[in-house]
């Protein structure tokens, strides 16, 4: 049910890309938004709540794992993990309020990501207590969607605020295992609100970024989209420097009948703690869907240099300066049959060293592949199994293998 957010004609698919995603996901036929309507004002509710039994087979608890690897690992002893567990997506809701005014469409949407797993210190067991998994504990609000739109049909749109990346978005929201779990989060007696699905192995996380873009009206089909974001420091980086510029970001997307098409790319300047350790990050992918009869084909490729794997700039320097490249691809197929949809995807991730860099344990290359099944027992309501294989492997040559598999529900509005 990609979201109906006012019956104006502005185009939101930028700036309401998420909401859009959630209902997009029910493989019956759609349905709206619940909207209100009062006077010249739309209210607007879009949400999800999925949950999991997820079982993850990591591998041996090992003193040499691999670094940046994704494949679980064991932990005192302990091979394997059980969880009831939100899976690739957090629960949500998001509100939006729009109008028109003036002949501008205006809008602002608001978006609420609680988890179900016990994973933040509660204040019911004060603020220093680990974040294990024990009772007395709560979950965490994830606050990702802060934003406004304003235009119409012949200016396009403007989003300014918290929103999903451009980079990246399009592998995630098309990525199967979006509405169930994919590759597992590891250790369950430190959850995480969420599992992995396929980032890291085949594209990097979009994320959450605080952002100013414009995209373009509709010409039979193509839009543009142009911004800038709040730039990111490397999560690795031991000393947090401001930043002297904005990052950057555009897409390209056409849709014709059954075949979507887009490109993305993404760049940032990096200061280091001395200027020996600045260094520049660029990145784009390119990919599409097209779906013929009752099979969907898709495939995404990233390529960057400085932008690390998995998280935006994660594992993207050596800490000198020195840019790391990476590449991956998602590659995936489904098939509908009735009210069930069966699919498998692939992706891996790999990160090359720097120039001149040591041979270390740093991860080389993650990859997974995911089988699925989903069932509409409802338009909005879907039943799900997954099984996910996960291999990480070291520049050094030491490799971790892990499974897991979920079986699980989603349902949206």
């Amino acid at each position: 049910m990609p979201a109906k957010q006012r019956k104006n004609g502005l185009d939101h698919s930028t700036a309401y890309a998420f909401t859009a995603m959630l209902g997009a996901l029910s493989l019956g036929a759609t349905a709206e938004a619940v909207e209100v309507t009062a006077g010249d004002w739309k209210f607007t509710a879009n949400g999800n709540v999925n949950v999991h039994y997820i079982r993850a087979s990591c591998e041996s608890d090992t003193a040499d794992p691999v670094g940046g690897g994704l494949a679980c690992i064991g932990t005192a002893g302990e091979d394997d993990t059980s969880s009831i567990s939100n899976g690739l997506l957090p629960a949500a809701l998001a509100l939006g309020v729009s109008t028109t005014q003036n002949g501008y469409d205006i809008g602002v949407t608001f978006g609420f990501y609680p988890g179900i797993s016990t994973n933040d210190g509660s204040p019911n067991l004060g603020q220093g207590a680990a974040l294990r998994n024990t009772a007395l504990g709560t979950t965490g609000l994830d606050i990702r969607q802060v934003f406004m739109t304003f235009g119409n049909d012949d200016m396009g749109t403007f989003m300014l605020g918290r929103n999903i990346g451009l980079f990246g978005a399009d592998a995630i929201l098309n990525d199967m295992t979006l509405p169930g779990v994919g590759a597992a989060n590891g250790n369950y007696a430190t959850p995480s609100n969420t599992s992995l699905g396929s980032i890291g192995l085949g594209y990097i996380y979009t994320d959450w970024l605080g952002q100013i873009n414009y995209t373009t009206p509709d010409f039979n089909g193509l839009k543009f989209t142009i911004g800038i974001f709040d730039p990111l420091e490397p999560i690795v980086q031991n000393v947090a420097v401001p930043e002297s510029s904005p990052g950057f970001h555009g897409k390209v997307a056409y849709t014709t009948g059954p075949v979507y098409l887009s490109a993305t790319f993404i760049t940032q300047q990096h200061e280091g703690a001395t200027d020996a350790q600045d260094f520049d990050s660029f990145g784009f992918d390119v990919g599409g869907k097209v779906t013929f009869g009752a099979f969907e084909f898709l495939a995404w490729y990233y390529q960057g240099e400085g932008m690390g794997t998995t998280a935006l700039f994660l594992n993207s320097d050596d800490r000198a300066g020195n840019e790391r490249d990476s590449d991956g691809f998602l590659a995936q197929i489904t098939y509908k049959l009735g009210n069930t949809k069966l699919g498998l995807n692939y992706g891996e991730s790999n990160l090359d060293l720097a120039s001149g860099e040591a041979l270390s344990d740093l991860v080389k290359t993650n990859k997974k592949y995911t089988l699925g099944a989903y069932h509409s027992l409802t338009e909005n309501f879907t039943l799900l199994a997954e099984f996910t294989d996960v291999n990480a492997e070291a520049h050094s040559g030491i490799e971790n293998d892990s499974n897991n598999f979920n079986i699980g529900a989603y349902f949206s509005f």
